[in-house]
């Protein structure tokens, strides 16, 4: 793809322009219409416009593997032509209703950018249109720019409440905890917080949104920035990061361990391997992935273990009081999931520096189902109340993921999906918010 920046047409803004055949896709109504390609194709249906598997499609990581003692963000992008022609068609619409009209204009428009949106994911989940005030907090390394302008595009788009800042209900602040100075952007972990802040928009609509930006991404400073979001009052925490566990891990663990905030961290995208951290800790909620699909149950919905969704036994931590699976002596990752698969991925609006071309891109990672579990917690206003072993009594309120395997082990639950708790997908995927009171 050939492609050049502009002057910006307003603040901020970010313009691609295209040449060749990716000016051949366009958006009319919902409908999604790209040249012929062997890549996986767009389903061209005018009410979804979801992705659909046929063919495997390119995926990159938005972050670049991290050195000793850092972390690195786990999302994960579809960078085939038609995905990012679809992306194109659909950024170029969004541009072209909000310099008209502004974001209100979004809420009525037929076009729907690819991957699956808000509403999808709530009816996916079975969860309500408005949930508590409660505030959940988004963990990254470094600023992400345009976080605020681009979350007031993905709610318009999806119908939600506007969040801003001018109302208290969006909040960006540094490791301090203070609005200024903010550290430098990198744009893959910009991307992934752009992702996280509208997967917490998704899954809880009314929650207020903190989003601590630390230092760098070393474990140090995601500790404290961790530190830094309980301080100021978040009662949920979303980390979508991962670091090889090892016994380092042991000096940054507490602010992960606090009766006044839940953790809620991404299981991994390594597939069946060693434990990560901060997943491997006992008191945050591990959330493994799944690959989400339409189908004829009577849900409406399909899920099976995502390839890639991590899973493993720690070296270090002990396991929560109610988990009581036998073949890891520790703890074992994960204790329930989500929607994980860049393949049936989510929509991202992102305009900064974005390192999948588009402003509209499909991602996933297990950094897609951490903060939408994150924003589920929110939403049942449990952040305070719920602990990880409670989960493991509540498994009428979930939706059970036999299928599918991120490894090999002999076959044994720990990589695959199985009938019951199994590692990759934990208890299972939420039905509603039960799951998470009682």
């Amino acid at each position: 793809m050939n492609r050049q920046r502009t002057a910006s047409p307003r603040p901020g803004r970010r313009v691609l322009r295209a040449t060749g055949a990716l000016l051949a896709t366009a958006v009319v109504g919902a409908t999604l219409v790209a040249a012929p390609t062997s890549a996986a194709p767009l389903d061209p249906s005018p009410a979804t416009a979801d992705v659909t598997l046929t063919a495997p499609a390119v995926v990159e990581n938005a972050c670049a593997t991290p050195r000793p003692g850092k972390a690195r963000c786990l999302a994960k992008g579809r960078v085939d032509r038609v995905t990012r022609q679809a992306g194109l068609a659909a950024s170029a619409a969004t541009d072209r209703l909000v310099g008209a009209r502004g974001t209100g204009a979004l809420a009525t428009a037929a076009t729907r950018p690819p991957g699956y949106g808000a509403d999808q994911l709530r009816k996916a989940y079975g969860l309500p249109a408005t949930g508590s005030t409660a505030t959940v907090a988004v963990l990254i390394a470094g600023d992400v720019p345009h976080a605020e302008a681009d979350l007031a595009v993905y709610r318009a788009t999806y119908k939600l409440p506007p969040c801003r800042s001018s109302t208290g209900c969006f909040r960006k602040v540094n490791q301090q905890g203070r609005a200024a100075p903010l550290p430098a952007g990198d744009p893959g972990w910009a991307l992934e917080g752009s992702m996280d802040v509208q997967m917490v928009s998704a899954a809880c609509p009314t929650c207020r949104i903190l989003l601590v930006t630390a230092d760098d991404p070393s474990l140090e400073n995601l500790a404290a920035a961790t530190e830094t979001a309980r301080r100021l009052g978040a009662s949920v925490a979303s980390h979508s990061y991962g670091a090889d566990e090892s016994g380092f891990a042991l000096t940054v663990k507490r602010p992960y361990r606090s009766d006044r905030m839940i953790s809620v961290v991404s299981s991994g995208d390594w597939g069946f391997t060693t434990a990560s951290f901060p997943a491997a800790l006992p008191d945050v909620i591990a959330v493994g992935g799944t690959s989400l699909r339409r189908s004829t149950s009577a849900r409406g919905w399909s899920e099976r273990v995502w390839e890639f969704a991590g899973s493993g036994c720690s070296a270090w931590f002990p396991k929560p009081a109610g988990q009581k699976d036998t073949h890891c002596a520790m703890r074992t990752v994960s204790d329930i999931s989500a929607v994980a698969d860049p393949q049936t991925g989510v929509a991202v609006y992102d305009t900064w520096e974005n390192p999948f071309g588009p402003d509209w891109v499909v991602l996933g990672g297990t950094s897609t189902s951490a903060p939408l579990v994150a924003g589920m917690v929110g939403a049942a206003r449990a952040g305070r109340t719920v602990r990880t072993s409670a989960l493991y009594g509540r498994t009428a309120f979930v939706n059970d993921v036999v299928g599918g395997t991120n490894g090999f082990c002999g076959g044994d639950y720990l990589c695959r999906g199985v009938k019951g708790y199994d590692a990759p997908s934990g208890i299972g995927t939420p039905r509603g918010l039960r799951v998470f009171t009682g």
